[in-house]
Formats: structure tokens, sequence, C-alpha cells
């Protein structure tokens, strides 16, 4: 792996990126849209001071997901990586590249969220916001990361929304969105324990209220970059050159 070969990379996906409108939209604008939604729901209730940082660690989540796996698989189906592995790349520059141009992206959209949240919905935040901002980002990451590792075994998009159920959901219903996980059957608490998004929540909530010291979250992000580091090195070895 080189730096030049992995900067390259990037650069070429947010070029792409940039030249596509409505991908731009999907990762900068809709997660902070599905916030404010939350946030009217629950306007005249407190409850979205318990939710909202659940939101902000849900909806990038998810959209990192869907776009980083199907715009990755799609270059595999039209042999775009075929081509560029058949030059001086390897599978790590390739998968490092896109790491790093989705993990810019996903700082965006998660600086974008945080402020829309704080500034705009009134989500109180009792901790340092930039502690907030820095678990957002990651656990955005997160996503791409996972997303990645989905696209390097789905043959169509199709495949890869099929994914969501696998990879997505059981985090949702474990991560403590609809009840704490402190509350859920020990079995299921044992399970979730072990899924990332579930640390991403808690470390998001402990940094909302004041919870939890800063060596708390700071643990919590280690857990994520763990996460993280796995499915990019888990990705890079299963990527296949080309969609059969």
């Amino acid at each position: 792996m080189t730096p030049a070969r992995t900067l390259a990379t990037a650069g070429r996906i947010l070029t792409q990126i940039r030249h596509d409108p409505r991908t731009i939209v999907l990762l900068l604008v809709v997660p902070s849209l599905l916030i404010g939604l939350i946030a009217w729901i629950f306007s005249d209730t407190s409850t979205f001071e318990t939710v909202g940082p659940a939101m902000i660690a849900l909806f990038p989540f998810i959209v990192m997901f869907l776009v980083t796996s199907i715009t990755t698989l799609r270059e595999r189906r039209t042999g775009t990586l075929e081509r560029l592995l058949s030059m001086p790349l390897g599978k790590g520059d390739l998968i490092l590249g896109y790491t790093l141009a989705f993990g810019l992206l996903a700082t965006l959209q998660s600086a974008v969220a945080v402020g829309f949240a704080v500034g705009v919905c009134g989500l109180e935040i009792v901790g340092s916001l930039w502690l907030l901002l820095a678990v957002a980002v990651a656990d955005a990451v997160l996503g791409t990361a996972l997303g990645l590792l989905a696209s390097a075994f789905a043959r169509t998009e199709f495949q890869v929304v099929q994914f969501m159920p696998l990879l997505v959901f059981p985090q949702i219903l474990l991560g403590g969105i609809f009840l704490p996980r402190d509350q859920l059957p020990d079995v299921l608490q044992a399970i979730s324990d072990w899924l990332p998004l579930s640390h991403a929540i808690d470390a998001l909530r402990a940094v909302a209220t004041g919870s939890e010291d800063d060596a708390y979250v700071l643990g919590e992000l280690l857990i994520i970059g763990a996460w993280i580091v796995g499915a990019v090195v888990l990705g890079s070895i299963t990527l296949r050159r080309r969609t059969p």
C-alpha cells in the first residue's frame, strides 16, 4: 500500500460524488431532516432529549451503509474495480481510499446532523460538544466500513439491501433505542454488548446527559474503532475484482 495511490482513489471517489447532487443531498441533508422530523413529532414532550442522541447515531449510520455499499458494488459490476486492480493498485489501497473518501463525507454529514440537532432542534448537550461530534463521526464511519464489507459479498444492489436485516436491523433493535439495554433479556443484552451501534448510542447518550466521564466515552470510541478496522481489513481480504 502506498499513500499516493490511496489518496488518488479517495480523490476519484470524491470527484464522482461531487457530480452527483442526489447523493450529496442523501448524505448531507436527509439525516438532518429525519432528526428534525423526530424532534417535531416529540415537540410537545421531553422525549426528544432521550431519543435525540440515538437518532444522531442511527440515521447517518444507515445512510453511510447504503451509499458506500451500493457505490462500491456498482463499480465492481461495471468492471471499474477490475480495471483499477489490473494496474499497480492493491486491494488495501482501494479499500483505504474508499474509507478515506467516505470517511470525509461521514465527517461532514455528522457535523451537519449534530449542528442541526443542537442548533435547530434544541437538543441539550451536557458534556463536550466536540466529543459528541467525535462519536457521531466514528458512528458514521462505522456505517461506511460495514457498507464496504457488505459490498464485498453482494452481487446486486438488491442483495446489499438484503444485508440490512443481517447487519443493521439487529443493531437497531438491540441498541437501546426502543428499550434500555439493561432491561433486555440476559441473552439479548449479551448480544447487544458485542454490537458496535450499541456502543455508539451509549457514548452519545453519555455525552448528551453527562452521565459518564470522558474516559468512558473514549473507551466506547476505541470499541467502535476496533470494529471499523476489522470491517475494513475483512472487506479488503474478501473484495472481488468483478461480480460474476
